[in-house]
């Protein structure tokens, strides 16, 4: 039976593809120390869940009313980004889905016609040049200096930009290379892109995520321009350990988040109702519920970055966002006779027993993606076997 062009042009992804090896291994009773998936090991806090429970036993378990998102949600959300993003929106302007990963989904399907082209900041997450095509999207990639963690500067900018330029993808921190933009880098990308027809779609999943006292500011806030184009996209996963929860939104002008909600109403019918509960319990959360995870990343930031640059033929840039180091391993692969990140990444893990995601997916063939979203003592015991492999 035949299937559909679009499903044989679509990559999987790399990263859920690494993860699932990884659990295929240790259920087969191989040991193996998994820094692939982007997934805090910590459980999500017992407030947020009794919120849902609570929701439950109220019977929110309809279809959620209206598919856009509950008020209650839609409100939390507003003030979650008015309070850390100084950013004002009305519940109008806001939208539930089911992940941050369907709320990116909802925007291009939204905005993109068949060759519009979509600017992606090289590296990447591994979904939005494939989102991009699903959409009937041209992904444009573009990349900065690796000594400046590959963050756009306005040259890169302009230089990429063209006629048919609809959406400027915007991450930071960044998922991989964990870089953050300084509020002055992000004010000089939104004025570059302040005269244009160009919408920009800001993924800040990790804005919560920031190590070194950096902070992450939103696109929208550089000012009335980039306002009135900027989507917001966040997700309840990173912060709160709410992965598995399916809980992202999208906040931004009125018209773009009428036509996301408009096309979820016929795709999902909106995040699971209860769930919606916890969202609202999460962002309204008092920051010490989730500060202790923000810190723990932190510490074990520091030691995988340590031991990493300490590596003969490894380089690293210190990540300041995100819970990813990403280094540039290129050095090793003559040594090892591999031709790229995909062959390192594979003896990585038949060999060494770790698991890591290949830099080619991310559009870097030259790195390696590295998660320290797990316990100190897994990290140690994975560098330590990356160690012995390199030797």
């Amino acid at each position: 039976m035949k299937l559909a062009q679009r499903v044989h042009e679509l990559a999987e992804s790399a990263t859920l593809a690494v993860t699932a090896k990884a659990a295929r291994m240790t259920r087969d009773g191989i040991d193996v120390v998994s820094f692939a998936a982007g997934e805090p090991d910590f459980d999500t806090p017992d407030a947020i869940k009794r919120a849902a429970i609570d929701a439950m036993k109220a019977g929110q378990t309809k279809y959620g009313k209206p598919a856009s998102g509950s008020p209650a949600a839609k409100q939390a959300v507003c003030t979650k980004l008015a309070r850390d993003n100084g950013l004002t929106y009305t519940p109008e302007q806001v939208v539930i889905t089911s992940g941050g990963k369907m709320a990116v989904h909802l925007a291009m399907q939204a905005l993109l016609d068949p060759g519009d082209e979509v600017i992606v900041p090289r590296p990447y997450w591994v979904s939005y040049p494939e989102i991009a095509r699903l959409a009937g999207g041209v992904p444009v990639f573009v990349t900065g200096p690796e000594e400046n963690g590959y963050k756009l500067r306005p040259d890169d900018l302009r230089a990429a930009l063209s006629e048919r330029t609809r959406i400027l993808v915007f991450n930071s921190p960044s998922n991989p290379s964990g870089a953050t933009y300084t509020p002055d880098e992000v004010r000089a990308v939104a004025d570059v892109m302040a005269d244009r027809d160009v919408w920009v779609l800001s993924d800040e999943i990790y804005d919560q995520l920031t190590y070194d006292g950096q902070t992450a500011m939103s696109f929208a806030a550089t000012g009335d321009k980039a306002y009135a184009r900027t989507l917001t996209i966040n997700s309840a996963s990173k912060t709160y350990a709410m992965t598995g929860w399916r809980l992202g939104y999208a906040a931004g002008p009125a018209v773009a988040i009428k036509a996301m909600a408009k096309l979820q109403s016929q795709m999902t019918s909106g995040a699971v109702t209860f769930n919606q509960a916890a969202l609202a319990a999460a962002l309204e959360s008092p920051p010490e519920q989730h500060e202790h995870m923000r810190r723990e990343f932190d510490r074990r930031r520091l030691r995988m970055f340590e031991r990493l640059v300490a590596m003969p033929g490894v380089r690293c840039r210190k990540p300041t966002g995100a819970f990813y180091c990403f280094p540039n391993m290129s050095e090793t692969y003559a040594k090892l006779g591999v031709s790229g990140s995909a062959e390192f990444a594979q003896r990585l893990i038949e060999e060494a027993r770790v698991a890591a995601v290949p830099g080619i997916a991310f559009g870097m063939d030259e790195h390696m993606r590295f998660s320290f979203a797990t316990s100190m003592d897994r990290i140690e015991e994975g560098l330590d076997r990356i160690e012995r492999f390199l030797a």
